[in-house]
């Protein structure tokens, strides 16, 4: 079966995937993200807003989120922003702006 998109990290969604998180954590956000490659599955990646998407896991009744968004330009990319833990039912505002400044640098680049 063919990918709907590839991903793309940018540093902060690296460092939380790499560093900040537990392995079966890890591997549970990176199984989730080939799994939203394959299928369309609001449980595995939601559209927040007009261009920010979550790429969703839990694991050990914890809520991982990377935050992401797609590459107009170069087609079927997604770029991961950052990623958080999820404390509340709503994503936080703060973290969805923090979405929005890291993709306008990120295509202040390209």
């Amino acid at each position: 079966m063919e990918k709907r998109f590839e991903v793309v990290f940018l540093p902060p969604a690296s460092r939380f995937v790499e560093e900040e998180i537990p392995m079966a954590a890890r591997k549970k956000l990176l199984y989730n993200i080939e799994q939203a490659g394959e299928k369309n599955d609001p449980e595995l990646m939601k559209k927040l807003d007009t261009e920010i998407w979550e790429i969703r896991a839990v694991a050990n009744g914890v809520q991982y989120r990377l935050l992401a968004f797609w590459d107009k330009a170069r087609k079927r990319i997604v770029v991961a922003t950052h990623g958080f833990v999820k404390k509340t039912d709503k994503v936080p505002g703060r973290e969805i702006r923090r979405a929005h400044d890291l993709k306008r640098e990120y295509l202040s680049m390209q």
